[in-house]
């Protein structure tokens, strides 16, 4: 059952579902996040201590050095990646790698997701076609 669906640009390709793990934060992945668990290990960043495995994980956008695509591709091969991402406005390194590590990927949603999806929240992230839908709720 679809709750709400939300249109957003196609940046990688492919499906997701999980439940949702949202930060307001930017997140770089190289240093931020353990390649090895998925787990958030930056003592400053608003997720510290929590993991991104088989999460819809959601941020405003990337920063930091370009290894952080290669970061992504290390949590896939480690099977610790998120089931997909959503950006408020998705830059190079998170895109490139969304896309080698075939993890779906959308950005630009036409509502504040911010303000629709909570944490925990259950969504599927649809890159191929350029959308969300959350499908159930804590």
């Amino acid at each position: 059952m679809i709750e709400i669906r939300i249109e957003c640009r196609s940046i990688s390709k492919g499906e997701g579902k999980g439940p949702v793990l949202s930060t307001k934060d930017p997140i770089s992945f190289l240093g931020t996040v353990d390649p090895e668990t998925g787990n958030i290990i930056d003592p400053n960043h608003e997720l510290h201590g929590k993991c991104i495995k088989d999460s819809i994980l959601i941020f405003p956008y990337g920063k930091g050095s370009t290894v952080g695509s290669y970061v992504l591709y290390q949590l896939k091969k480690n099977g610790c990646a998120p089931s997909g991402m959503i950006n408020i406005d998705s830059e190079p390194i998170v895109a490139v790698g969304a896309i080698i590590s075939d993890i779906p990927l959308v950005d630009r949603p036409n509502v504040d997701i911010f303000k629709v999806i909570v944490e925990g929240d259950e969504v599927i992230v649809n890159g191929s076609e350029g959308y969300l839908e959350i499908t159930g709720s804590k």
